[in-house]
């Protein structure tokens, strides 16, 4: 059994972690998985808790908090009349089986491997929230048939791979086939939920080595609920802010810091 004193350093960087990832997921309107995923690693890391399977219970414990956190907003979003359901129906099978294929892989895979692909997806990330427009277009509708076959997949199994809901590739792939930006937000908090829900049962079925206290398979429970309280707390202060202010230099803000935690998830992976 750990001691308090081993558990309240944790506790009190996960309270710090959960309070800016729902500032910045109200603020900014990206999924709190791009910022738990690499604040988990740094404070579990910073702890002693660097086992080979780190990175497997920070991405486990992200898409848990995704579960409640999407299915929080899409409740809401519904509510409005924003969330397209044919869109949802039609794309979420595909993108459940990715979500299933990437937890498998997730599984097999050690720390540093986990880093470079992170890493690797955070910099595409991050040059959409910093470059990317709203009047980008690929196509006037969304993929259907052989296209969305491959591409629903697709989103479930690199939105796993990096421990992230619907939004970071969600967003802009609806946005770059015409859905309009606000619709295309409420539909992929759905895609979060698709995606979290499966790999989540199966991560808690997942055995990891050197894992903080009270690890369920790759779930870190006192994670999972300290960032659910916190982010239900601040993000409405994002949301606020978010009207206060002009958030689109504060994206581009976000966007070169998210680019430098990528290259420094880049450079531990490479033993640098």
């Amino acid at each position: 059994m750990p001691l308090m004193s081993d558990l309240m350093p944790m506790l009190a960087l996960l309270l710090a972690i959960g309070a800016f990832a729902g500032v910045i997921a109200g603020l900014l309107g990206v999924g709190g998985g791009i910022v738990l995923v690499p604040a988990f690693y740094y404070a579990f890391t910073g702890l002693g808790y660097g086992g080979p399977d780190v990175m497997q219970v920070c991405l486990a414990t992200s898409l848990a908090t995704i579960i409640v956190t999407s299915i929080r907003s899409v409740l809401a979003h519904n509510r409005k009349g924003a969330v397209d359901w044919a869109i949802l129906k039609g794309w979420a099978p595909g993108i459940a089986i990715g979500a299933v294929v990437g937890m498998l892989a997730v599984a097999q895979l050690r720390t540093p491997t986990l880093q470079a692909i992170f890493g690797a997806l955070a910099l595409l990330v991050a040059f959409y929230l910093g470059f990317g427009r709203t009047d980008w277009r690929l196509a006037p509708e969304m993929p259907k048939g052989g296209r969305r076959a491959v591409l629903s997949p697709s989103v479930g199994f690199l939105s796993v791979l990096m421990g992230i809901g619907g939004g970071s590739f969600g967003v802009p792939l609806m946005s770059l086939h015409g859905v309009p930006i606000h619709r295309a937000v409420a539909t992929a908090a759905g895609f979060g939920v698709v995606i979290a829900v499966p790999s989540v049962a199966g991560f808690l079925l997942t055995e990891v080595t050197g894992a903080p206290p009270y690890t369920v398979g790759a779930v870190n429970l006192p994670a999972f609920v300290v960032i659910i309280a916190m982010t239900l707390i601040t993000t409405p202060w994002g949301v606020k802010l978010a009207h206060a202010m002009d958030p689109k230099p504060l994206r581009r803000v976000f966007a070169v810091f998210l680019a430098l935690v990528a290259l420094n998830m880049l450079r531990k992976a490479a033993g640098w």
